[in-house]
């Protein structure tokens, strides 16, 4: 349970990338290019494997640091 914190604000704003880099890399399985579009809009326009980075190192960070 190192790394799974839901109750800290820390681990919301890396998880909420992560989430949204997946949800935009796996649009042409789901097909929901205008809702791929709006995250995308919403995230900064950054490219999915960048945020999915971000996320990951964010909770790898928030994990090594406590």
């Amino acid at each position: 349970m190192k790394y799974f914190k839901p109750r800290s604000l820390t681990w919301w704003a890396s998880v909420v990338p992560m989430a949204g880099g997946v949800f935009i890399a796996l649009e042409p399985m789901h097909g929901m290019g205008g809702v791929a579009d709006s995250v995308s809009n919403l995230l900064g326009n950054v490219q999915p494997y960048i945020l999915i980075n971000a996320g990951l190192a964010g909770i790898g960070f928030r994990g090594a640091i406590k």
